[in-house]
């Protein structure tokens, strides 16, 4: 009996948030509030923090998003299928945020780019620097090779400095994880401002269902804390001096391209 109260519940909650979301075509309105939403993209890679920074905007009552969806876009009408997953994956049932957040860090998850041209999509780009990043990526890939994990980087930071040079600057917002770390405030700071939400954004975070889990995020213990920890966790990975060259390049260039057309806390 108890099973099917809650598959019935299940079913008209689907009801529910399929109604409000999919019977208008506007792809940033919902029924029965006045405002749009907006999109939020955290555009990243892999081991950057990107975990970090979701559970970070995800605490501000003006965002919601759990982290990795996994969608792939080609156009906006493919936000309503954003807006409606992450609602339904964490049971929203007032939906009056103003932000509805995904984090994308695979290129091929945007099939086509002229959507990130909205007036109503916000990206906020994190890299982190190749000597922590590579080998964590081989920790969480151990079928890696490291010249796998390397072309990824790369291509990766190659696509994000595309994007950057065709989304408004006022629309962008460029951040380090270092800077997420150990300059938290004026990453905060940058963050209230960019986004013009009414409260502020902390070291401190609200862990979700959905923390720590596997194809979402990062599944370390570390996120699972609820706090920023500065402490880097030991990795027995290491990568060779001539790969880390290739890498500290195309970080740096992508560094600098992000700076030239991104708001920054620089």
């Amino acid at each position: 009996m108890l099973q099917l109260l809650r598959s019935y519940k299940d079913r008209l909650a689907h009801k529910y948030y399929h109604f409000r979301i999919h019977s208008l075509a506007d792809p940033y309105r919902i029924r029965g509030r006045k405002q749009p939403i907006k999109i939020l993209f955290i555009l990243s890679h892999m081991r950057s923090g990107s975990s970090l920074l979701t559970h970070i905007l995800n605490s501000n009552p003006e965002i919601i998003g759990y982290g990795e969806t996994h969608l792939n876009y080609a156009s906006e009408l493919d936000f309503k299928k954003l807006i409606f997953k992450v609602y339904w994956q964490l049971k929203d049932y007032q939906m009056n945020h103003q932000y509805i957040l995904d984090k994308v860090l695979h290129n091929h998850k945007f099939i086509e780019h002229n959507f990130l041209l909205s007036e109503q999509v916000y990206c906020i780009y994190l890299l982190r620097e190749p000597q922590r990043t590579l080998p964590s990526i081989l920790a969480l890939k151990s079928h890696w090779s490291e010249s796998k994990a390397l072309n990824y980087y790369i291509d990766r930071l190659a696509i994000l400095e595309n994007y950057a040079q065709l989304i408004k600057s006022n629309h962008s917002l460029f951040i380090t994880y270092d800077q997420l770390v150990n300059q938290s405030s004026l990453v905060f700071n940058a963050l209230k401002s960019f986004l013009g939400t009414q409260e502020g954004f902390s070291a401190n975070y609200k862990t979700l269902k959905t923390t720590g889990m596997k194809g979402v995020g990062d599944s370390s213990d570390n996120i699972k804390t609820g706090q920023i920890i500065k402490t880097a966790r030991n990795l027995e990975q290491t990568i060779s001096a001539e790969l880390t060259e290739q890498a500290e390049k195309a970080f740096n260039q992508c560094y600098s391209t992000l700076a030239k057309y991104c708001l920054s806390i620089e």
